[in-house]
């Protein structure tokens, strides 16, 4: 079981590391720039070349059964349910095969809304309530994922 964070974006990179390390996975930062990691043979910084999905490509690759995936790319989450990986949100939403449809589909219906020059208003900002849904959150994959691994 490995953890991949999908992290130009990601507001929690310090909560998986620390999850990370109490479960001993390795973990991969993956990004199209640098960014600061801690020292941990744990930890690995994977730089991608710029340019759409680069890094949601290179994710998705990696991706194997039991690997734990933390985006808010929807597309990329379903590329990884579908590789039987877990998807998870960075405020603690995890994705699944039964919701993953829903969110796809609302996605499309607002890249609709916005190409109409619509101004939406986006996401509420992120608070503490979801850093610690999304600990919650990642506490739960990484032990459901290991409990299908046994």
């Amino acid at each position: 079981m490995r953890i991949f964070i999908d992290a130009d974006a990601c507001p929690v990179k310090d909560e998986i590391y620390k999850v990370a390390a109490r479960y001993g996975l390795k973990t991969f930062v993956v990004s199209n720039s640098f960014i600061a990691i801690p020292p941990s043979p744990l930890i690995e910084r994977r730089i991608v070349e710029a340019g759409p999905d680069v890094a949601d490509d290179w994710i998705a690759d990696q991706a194997e059964p039991g690997d734990i995936v933390v985006t808010n790319d929807i597309p990329l989450a379903d590329r990884v349910l579908k590789k039987d990986a877990a998807a998870i949100a960075p405020n603690g939403r995890p994705f699944t095969p039964d919701s993953i449809g829903q969110a796809l589909a609302q996605r499309s219906i607002m890249e609709h809304i916005r190409s109409t020059g619509e101004i939406t208003g986006g996401p509420r900002p992120f608070d503490r309530s979801d850093r610690s849904r999304f600990l919650q959150a990642l506490d739960e994959a990484v032990n459901r994922e290991g409990r299908k691994r046994r």
